[in-house]
C-alpha cells in the first residue's frame, strides 16, 4: 500500500476527481449549500473485530461505512451532498482491498446524489474505515430528537429485527454464521423516506441501536415518555420465525436496522404515511407518545418498562 500511488488512483477513479470548487487531492473540499439551507454532518466508525470480520468482502465494509452514516442524515431529513473516508490498514494490506471498499463506498454514496469528495489513509494495527457525511436541510426542517409531543403517533420506516437476526446467528456456525457475517453489513439507509417524513415529523432519529434504545433516548431528549406496543412491531420475517420468544424480543430489539423512528402528530399521520410509500417505503405506527418520563413496551400482559437491549459498543462490565 503506496499512500502517493493510492490517492493518484483515487483522483483517476473517482467522479469527484477533477469536479467542485477544490478537487480531490486538495487540502480540503468545498461545498456550495443549498439557499435556507444549513450543513448537517455525522462520523460512524467501522472495526474490524467489532462491526465486520478479516474475512469480510470489502465491497460490504464499503457499501455499510457510507450507509451507515447516511443514515444518520436521513434521520435529520437532510439530503447527502458528500462522504469522506478515512482508512487505517495494516501495512501489509493489499492495495486492491482499499480500492474496493471505496468504489463501493462511492456507489452507494452516488445512489443518494452524493460524492466521496476525499479523507485519509493511514497505517494501524487493525482495519477501520471512518466515515463522515455532509448534508444539506432546511432550517425550518430540521428534525432533531428533542420535539416529540404528547399525543404524537410513534411510527417506524421498514422492518423490525433484521439486524437482531444477524446478530444471534453470529452465535452459531456454518452457512447461517456466513450469512449473518454479510448480513450485519448490509445497511439500507432511509434517506428518500427521511426526507419527506421530515415535513411531519415533531421528532426524529435511527434505529441503529435498536428500537429499544431509541425509545428511550427519544423520551430523555424529548421530556415525554414514549410507549411501544409489541404487538404492532412491523417485525422482518426472518424475526417472525424464531420460535422462542426470549430469543425473537432479542432479535426485535437488539439493533443494525438502521430504519427510522418518528413522533407524527396524529392528524398528519395519513399523509405522512402517503409520502413515504410515495418514495418506496413504508411508515406503521409502532405506538405513542404521553405525558411522563421514560420508554414503556406495551405486551399482551400489560406494560413493562423496555427491556434494557440494544447494541453497545462498549458493553458495561459486571462489578
Amino acid at each position: 500500500m503506496d499512500e502517493r500511488a493510492f490517492h493518484a488512483w483515487l483522483v483517476r477513479a473517482l467522479p469527484s476527481g477533477s469536479r467542485g470548487p477544490l478537487p480531490l487531492g486538495d487540502d480540503a473540499a468545498a461545498l456550495k449549500l443549498p439557499r435556507g439551507s444549513v450543513a448537517v454532518v455525522s462520523t460512524d466508525a467501522l472495526v474490524e473485530g467489532t462491526h465486520f470480520l478479516r474475512s469480510s468482502p470489502p465491497r460490504l465494509v464499503g457499501r455499510a461505512a457510507s450507509a451507515v452514516s447516511l443514515s444518520d442524515l436521513a434521520a435529520k431529513g437532510a439530503t447527502p451532498l458528500a462522504v469522506f473516508l478515512a482508512i487505517v490498514v495494516p501495512r501489509d494490506s493489499p492495495r486492491a482491498w482499499a480500492e474496493r471498499l471505496v468504489l463501493e463506498a462511492e456507489a452507494e454514496a452516488a445512489r443518494f446524489g452524493a460524492h466521496v469528495l476525499g479523507g485519509d489513509t493511514k497505517p494501524g494495527p487493525t482495519r477501520t474505515v471512518v466515515s463522515t457525511v455532509v448534508g444539506a436541510a432546511p432550517r425550518s426542517r430540521l428534525v432533531g430528537r428533542t420535539g416529540a409531543r404528547p399525543g404524537d403517533a410513534l411510527v417506524t420506516t421498514g422492518e423490525v429485527g433484521r439486524g437482531g437476526a444477524a446478530a444471534l446467528a453470529l452465535q452459531g456456525a456454518g452457512a447461517p454464521r456466513q450469512r449473518a457475517v454479510t448480513g450485519l453489513l448490509r445497511v439500507r439507509p432511509r434517506v428518500r423516506e427521511g426526507v419527506v417524513l421530515a415535513r411531519y415529523a415533531h421528532a426524529m432519529l435511527d434505529t441503529s441501536d435498536g428500537i429499544a434504545e431509541s425509545a428511550r433516548l427519544l423520551a430523555a431528549a424529548s421530556r415525554v415518555r414514549v410507549v411501544v406496543v409489541e404487538g404492532a412491531l412491523p417485525l422482518a420475517p426472518v424475526v417472525r420465525r424464531i420460535r422462542s420468544a426470549a430469543r425473537r424480543r432479542a432479535a426485535a430489539f437488539y439493533g443494525g436496522d438502521y430504519e427510522l423512528l418518528a413522533a407524527v402528530p396524529p392528524g398528519r399521520l395519513g399523509v405522512a404515511t402517503r409520502a413515504v410509500r410515495g418514495v418506496g417505503g413504508r411508515l406503521t405506527r409502532i405506538g405513542s407518545i404521553a405525558r411522563g418520563r421514560g420508554a414503556l413496551l406495551l405486551t399482551d400482559r400489560g406494560p413493562k418498562p423496555m427491556p434494557e437491549a440494544g447494541w453497545r459498543p462498549f458493553p458495561r462490565r459486571p462489578r
